[in-house]
C-alpha cells in the first residue's frame, strides 16, 4: 500500500536484464505507470516517486503523462499513431483507496492533440492505439466533466489497450464502444452485453458521411500472478492480438492470426460499413494471413476454414500458406489467397478460422478456433457477472446514486417503523406473522420491534448521521511524513506536501471500495439482525405464553409432539427449542458482522497506520458495540 524502494532496484535490474538479453533497442521499451506504482507518492517528482527514478521511461526523461510515437510503413500508405497517457493520481493516496484514473482536463487536451496530429492529411489513413493503466470503467471524469471516452469516440480508435483489473476476474475483460446520441441512455452507468448493436438506419455511402464514432478496449490481464501476455498487430488497418499464457512455461512457437479478424473481440461497426459501401481496400481482403514467431524453422503453416451452419465443424478450407518475408515485422508472414465473397453471411459466427503451424522438430502448433465475420459483423459474448461488475459498469457514476440509495434506506428502515408506533395504534403482534403470512409482515415486526430496544435504535441512526457528517477515520496517507489526512464519504482531506493548501477532497470516487462495503455488508446486516434479536424474543415469549396460559385440561387435547417436559415434569412447548436455534442463528450471524468488520479495520490500519482507539474509535467500535447490547437486552430470563 506504499512504496519500497528496494522493489523498485529489482525491477530496475531485472528490466535492464530483459533489454540486455533481447538485444531489442531500450528506447523501443515504454513501462507505464500505474496505481501502486503511486501509492503513497505526495509530489510526482519528489523522493518518493521511485517510478520518475528507476523506470525505462524515466531513465528515459519520458516526464509527460502523454506520449506518442507516430510509425509510416507500407511506402508511406497508412500511419501508426500510438499515444501513452498517465491519469494516475497526482497525489498519490496510499492503497486501497488509490483505485481510480483521475484525468485532467490538460491531459485530455493534451490526448485529444495528440490524437489530431494527422487529421489534416485525411487521404491517408492512421491507425490509432492509446495506452494507459485504468479501463475506462475505473476511469473518473475530470472537473469539467469531461472523460477519456469522449476524446477517444472523437477519434474513433482502433483500441484502447489498458491493464489494473488483472486476469482473476475474467478472460473476456473487453468491451466496445459505440457513441449513443440518445439524450437518456443508460451507457452513462453501465453497458451489460461486451458488444452493442448499432441502431438500424438507412446506409449512407457517400464519402462526405460523418464515420462512426467507436472503439475498442481490451484490457490485458496481468503477469504477476497468471504470466499474461499479448502480442498486437496492425495488418494494413485491421488491428488483432493473441494473449499468450506462460503459466505452464515458454512456448517455442506462437501463431497470431491477422486476418480475417475475431468477430466477437475485434469488429467493428466501420468495417462493416465500409464493406457494405464496398470502400474497403480489397488487397486487404484477399488473402488470410497470420503471424507466426518460433525458435525453430517453420516448415508448414495451414490455414483451416470451419462451416457451423449444420452445427458441425465441417472444413471448407484447408490450404498451405506462404512465408511472405515482410521485414516490417519480427515474426514471419503467411498468407493463402481465399475467395473472401464466397464466406460474406448474415451470421458473425458460422465461420471459424484455425492456423496450424508444423517446425523443423515435428512440433505441431494451432491456434484456438475463431469466429470471423468477412462483413465486419459482430459475434455475441456474454459478459460473466464478474466481468460485467468490473467492465461493464462506470463506477464514477454510479458510486453517488448507491451511495444515497443506500443511505436513505438505512435511515427509512429506521425511521418508518418508528413514525408507525408514534402515530398509529395498531401493532404487529407475532400472530401477523406465525404461521408465516407474509414476509412483509415479518420484516416490519423486526424493525418495530428494534424501535422497542430505544438505545440500540437511537445507536444506529446517530451512527448513520455520524457516517454522513463526520470523519470516518485518520491515517498516514503517503509513504513516510508525519502528516495525516482524514476520510469522509466524499474522500480524503489532507495537506500539500509545502503544508500551504488542503486538497478537499481527493480520492473520490476511490473511497468507494471502504464505504458501500462498509454500509452494504456491516451496517445494513447489523441492523437487520439487532432487529430480528428482538423480534425472536417477542415471538418466543408471545408463543410461550399463550401455551403455558391454557387450561390443565387444554394440554389432552394438544398434539402430544408439540410439548416437551423439562426436568422437574413441567410441560413447555416444542416452539421454546425450534426458538432457541433460532436465536442461535443470529448469534453466529452478529459473529460473522463482526468478524467481517474487524477483518476490515485491520486492513485499514496495516494500510494507514493507524490506531482503532486513536484514530477512528467510532467506526471501530460503534457496530459491535451496539450488537453486544441488543444481545444483552434480547438474552432470556
Amino acid at each position: 500500500m506504499k512504496q519500497n524502494e528496494e522493489e523498485w532496484v529489482e525491477y530496475k535490474n531485472v528490466m535492464e536484464d530483459v533489454v540486455k538479453r533481447s538485444g531489442l533497442d531500450k528506447n523501443i521499451f515504454y513501462d507505464l505507470r500505474g496505481n501502486h506504482d503511486n501509492f503513497g507518492v505526495p509530489v510526482i517528482g519528489g523522493s518518493l516517486d521511485f517510478y520518475s527514478k528507476y523506470s525505462i521511461n524515466g531513465q528515459l526523461g519520458r516526464s509527460g503523462h502523454v506520449n506518442s510515437v507516430t510509425l509510416t510503413l507500407q511506402a508511406g500508405k497508412r500511419k501508426y499513431l500510438f499515444v501513452g497517457l498517465d491519469s494516475t493520481m497526482s497525489v498519490g493516496l496510499r492503497g486501497p483507496t488509490n483505485l481510480f484514473g483521475h484525468p485532467t482536463d490538460q491531459l485530455l487536451a493534451e490526448v485529444d492533440l495528440e490524437l489530431s496530429q494527422w487529421d489534416s492529411q485525411p487521404l491517408k489513413p492512421v491507425s490509432k492505439i492509446s495506452f494507459g493503466h485504468f479501463p475506462l470503467s475505473f476511469s473518473a471524469s475530470s472537473q469539467s466533466g469531461k472523460t477519456l471516452k469522449d476524446i477517444f469516440l472523437k477519434h474513433s480508435l482502433s483500441a484502447y489497450v489498458c491493464g489494473h483489473l488483472h486476469s482473476r476476474f475474467g478472460k473476456n475483460l473487453k468491451r466496445y464502444h459505440l457513441s449513443s446520441h440518445r439524450f437518456l441512455s443508460s451507457q452513462k452507468f453501465f453497458q451489460f452485453n461486451l458488444n452493442q448493436n448499432p441502431s438500424e438506419g438507412s446506409k449512407n455511402c457517400s464519402f462526405g458521411a460523418p464515420p462512426v464514432q467507436e472503439f475498442w478496449e481490451w484490457e490485458m490481464g496481468d503477469w504477476r500472478k497468471t504470466r499474461a501476455m499479448r502480442i498486437l498487430a496492425i495488418d494494413r488497418g485491421h488491428v488483432s492480438f493473441a494473449d499468450i499464457d506462460f503459466k505452464l512455461g515458454s512456448k517455442k512457437t506462437i501463431i497470431l492470426p491477422t486476418f480475417p479478424l475475431d468477430s466477437r473481440f475485434m469488429s467493428t461497426c466501420s468495417s462493416h460499413h465500409e464493406y457494405e459501401c464496398e470502400h474497403m481496400l480489397p488487397s486487404s481482403y484477399e488473402t488470410v494471413r497470420a503471424l507466426v514467431f518460433s525458435v525453430s524453422p517453420i516448415v508448414s503453416v495451414v490455414a483451416k476454414i470451419y462451416d457451423t451452419r449444420y452445427e458441425n465443424l465441417d472444413i471448407v478450407v484447408d490450404a498451405p500458406m506462404t512465408n511472405l518475408g515482410d521485414e516490417s515485422s519480427r515474426g514471419d508472414l503467411y498468407a493463402v489467397p481465399w475467395n473472401y465473397k464466397a464466406f460474406q453471411d448474415p451470421s458473425a459466427d458460422r465461420f471459424w478460422l484455425q492456423i496450424e503451424a508444423t517446425d523443423i522438430m515435428g512440433r505441431t502448433t494451432m491456434t484456438e478456433l475463431r469466429p470471423f465475420s468477412v462483413n465486419g459483423l459482430h459475434g455475441k459474448v456474454s459478459w460473466t457477472w464478474k466481468e460485467f461488475f468490473v467492465m461493464g459498469c462506470q463506477w464514477e457514476a454510479l458510486y453517488y446514486p448507491i451511495l444515497w440509495v443506500s443511505l436513505y434506506f438505512l435511515l427509512l428502515i429506521l425511521l418508518i417503523p418508528r413514525a408507525f408506533l408514534f402515530f398509529s395504534r395498531k401493532q404487529i403482534t407475532y400472530k401477523n406473522v406465525l404461521p408465516a403470512k407474509g414476509f412483509i409482515s415479518g420484516v416490519g415486526l423486526v424493525l418495530q420491534e428494534l424501535c422497542n430496544v430505544p438505545i440500540a435504535w437511537f445507536g444506529f441512526l446517530g451512527y448513520l448521521f455520524y457516517l454522513i457528517l463526520f470523519p470516518w477515520f485518520t491515517g498516514q496517507v503517503f509513504t513516510d511524513g508525519e502528516d495525516k489526512g482524514y476520510m469522509t464519504y466524499m474522500g480524503w482531506a489532507v495537506k500539500s506536501s509545502d503544508n500551504k493548501s488542503n486538497h478537499d477532497y481527493i480520492g473520490s470516487p476511490d473511497v468507494m471500495v471502504v464505504v458501500l462495503p462498509h454500509l452494504l455488508f456491516v451496517v445494513l446486516p447489523a441492523i437487520l439482525s439487532s432487529g430480528a434479536l428482538a423480534a425472536e424474543r417477542v415471538v418466543h415469549r408471545g408463543k410461550f405464553l399463550s401455551v403455558s396460559g391454557k387450561k390443565k385440561d387444554d394440554y389432552s387435547g394438544l398434539d402430544q409432539r408439540s410439548v416437551r417436559y423439562d426436568s422437574r415434569g413441567n410441560r413447555r412447548s416444542k416452539f421454546h427449542f425450534g426458538g432457541h436455534w433460532i436465536r442461535l442463528i443470529l448469534l453466529v450471524l452478529c459473529l460473522v458482522i463482526c468478524w467481517k468488520h474487524f477483518k476490515n479495520c485491520r486492513a485499514l490500519m496495516k494500510a494507514y497506520e493507524m490506531n482503532p482507539l486513536l484514530h477512528f474509535p467510532v467506526y471501530t467500535l460503534g457496530i459491535p458495540l451496539l450488537l453486544v447490547y441488543v444481545i444483552h437486552k434480547t438474552k432470556r430470563n
